[in-house]
């Protein structure tokens, strides 16, 4: 009985994986491994131009590849032609390794754990959900849906304006302010790029915060609970009001 489940379930998992390959981004997966597709794959020439080629042999792979996404944000003909902000296609990380004398496996090491490295084409304003489990439990598929519908996209697509992107990051280090999002905001290009997080959000509030950045506005950071001063309680501290004592055991003549 539990060989047939396991088989039946080893089958479904394939099946998902047998998907195209947009569907198979969908995915929290697709964060650590690459699909060809027409526009990112190897076979695709990709040459540094004159203006940014480096100057370095080998050297840093996080440097080099921080610069390397710039380069793809406005690149010149035959140089990611298809970039709209920056992101590394797989034939870009595969100049990287040779310029910097390593194997190309170790720059998609670096490539995929960083998620501010972008190894698809993103929006203007991308919009990064957390999907660790805090957030999950306070509803953060309910904020990425709400973004989903009213953008009219999905996860890991760029709305026709280029202005926007979805797709998920996990843990952004605030489980006690869940659900959040993070806006990677390109609006400076790549090498001016900011990291804004929203915390305490609600279905409502991310459109409210997508329309606002549509309008060119710059919504406020932090907790969007007007009731929460940062991470404080809702209402405020209700223990903890005066200055605590230091520990007896700092006196050393005490102890």
């Amino acid at each position: 009985m539990l060989g047939r489940l396991a088989s039946r379930r080893l089958t479904e998992i394939r099946q998902v994986f047998r998907q195209s390959p947009q569907a198979t981004r969908s995915l929290s997966a697709a964060l650590n491994y690459h699909l060809d597709s027409p526009d990112n794959n190897p076979d695709l020439p990709w040459e540094f131009s004159d203006a940014n080629k480096p100057k370095t042999g080998k050297g840093d792979i996080v440097s080099l590849s921080v610069k390397l996404q710039a380069v793809c944000s406005h690149s010149s003909a035959g140089s990611c032609t298809t970039a709209a902000w920056g992101w590394l296609p797989v034939s870009a990380m595969n100049a990287v390794a040779k310029v910097i004398e390593v194997a190309p496996i170790r720059v998609y090491e670096v490539a995929t754990f960083y998620s501010m490295f972008n190894r698809a084409k993103v929006g203007k304003y991308h919009l990064l959900v957390c999907g660790t489990t805090p957030c999950m439990i306070r509803g953060s598929r309910d904020i990425e849906d709400a973004l989903l519908k009213h953008l009219g996209v999905k996860r890991n697509e760029v709305t026709k304006d280029g202005l926007f992107s979805v797709g998920e990051m996990e843990c952004m280090g605030c489980c006690v302010n869940a659900p959040m999002i993070t806006v990677a905001d390109y609006s400076n290009g790549s090498e001016g790029y900011t990291y804004n997080y929203y915390e305490d959000v609600t279905p409502k509030r991310v459109v409210e915060i997508v329309e606002a950045l549509r309008r060119g506005e710059k919504p406020p950071r932090g907790t969007q609970n007007p009731q929460r001063i940062n991470c404080g309680p809702e209402g405020g501290n209700t223990t903890l009001l005066g200055e605590p004592k230091p520990p007896p055991c700092r006196d050393l003549d005490a102890c």
